[in-house]
């Protein structure tokens, strides 16, 4: 039996593709499944393995183009949401630079909510998170509320960058950005994941969806999350061949449910509020609703919160502690 070492694809059903470096230069990928269907250290999520995840596989010979997954090396981290339907936590990808979480100002609708659930992941996880603006080309980017938002995530520190797949805005710096890293791509159903890969590489062709007339909400096109290495488009690199990137690109989601963030500690992964957290004159005890001494509060009343957040943070509050979670 032979041992080395790989990174995991993708991967469905306990059989994942795992790409290895057989003699460190030449990619080999090859179908595995997992020693006993079971990791015995990742036995409470809903899928044992993620796109980025490094694993140990055995193989019968060097020429096998298939293994067993027989141990997982450890993350430096981990993004993942709570699934519904499964009642378990849900990986979606490990080891990234970057989590890269897509909008739009329409087409599907913009949902800010959802964005502020996934910017509270992305805290809890301690990965570094971008909000990318797609279709920032339509009439909806100018809208004064979106624009609001917008800057707030920016005065919050949040990198906030903005393109349009279809028209080439913003291309390049986001292809020179995200430049020899891994990033994953995360949104809901419709703001064009797919199409931003397509572009960004030529060679790639990825199937995008079209959106619902009736509702304005994205079909699912990605399946199951697939890490790819892309070689970047030479002209957005400025005429520069041979740059690569690697991107996971994630399901569309509906619904981002937020995992292992009790009610009582959502508010140290809203970046403006943390430091506030215990100060009020009934400390970590504060519902911060109708309560005298309350910072949070204040810091409403004043504009140092912004209201539009401080609403995104009290519903989703409620919906950790009722379990309902909406669109």
């Amino acid at each position: 039996m032979l041992q080395t070492a790989g990174t995991v694809l993708s991967g469905s059903n306990n059989i994942f593709e795992v790409e290895t470096s057989d003699d460190n230069e030449n990619k080999v990928i090859r179908v595995c499944s997992l020693k006993s269907k079971r990791l015995k250290s990742e036995k409470k999520y809903y899928n044992p393995l993620a796109p980025g995840d490094t694993v140990e596989i055995q193989l019968e010979d060097i020429n096998d183009k298939k293994g067993v997954i027989t141990s997982l090396s450890p993350r430096k981290n981990q993004f993942l949401r709570w699934n519904v339907k499964g009642r378990a936590p849900q990986l979606l990808a490990a080891n990234l630079d970057y989590i890269i979480l897509v909008t739009t100002p329409e087409q599907p609708e913009f949902r800010p909510r959802f964005i502020d659930r996934a910017l509270a992941q992305a805290e809890r996880q301690s990965i570094e998170p971008i909000i990318l603006v797609n279709k920032c080309d339509l009439e909806g980017a100018q809208d004064i509320s979106f624009i609001n938002r917008i800057e707030n995530w920016q005065n919050l520190g949040y990198k906030v960058m903005k393109i349009s797949a279809k028209t080439g805005e913003g291309l390049p710096q986001f292809a020179e950005f995200i430049r020899g890293k891994l990033s994953a791509l995360v949104g809901q159903s419709g703001v064009g994941k797919s199409s931003l890969v397509n572009v960004l590489d030529d060679t790639c062709v990825l199937k995008t969806g079209s959106l619902s007339k009736k509702y304005g909400k994205g079909s699912h096109t990605t399946t199951k999350g697939t890490l790819m290495h892309i070689k970047l488009n030479q002209s957005l690199m400025g005429g520069i061949k041979g740059e690569t990137a690697s991107i996971i690109d994630t399901p569309g989601v509906r619904r981002f449910v937020l995992n292992d963030i009790p009610a009582e500690e959502l508010i140290f992964y809203f970046r403006e509020m943390e430091p506030l957290a215990g100060k009020c004159s009934f400390g970590m005890s504060c519902t911060h609703t109708t309560e005298k001494g309350c910072r949070i509060l204040e810091s409403v009343e004043s504009g140092a919160i912004s209201r539009e957040r401080f609403d995104s943070y009290r519903r989703i509050l409620e919906e950790i502690k009722t379990g309902n979670w909406c669109d």
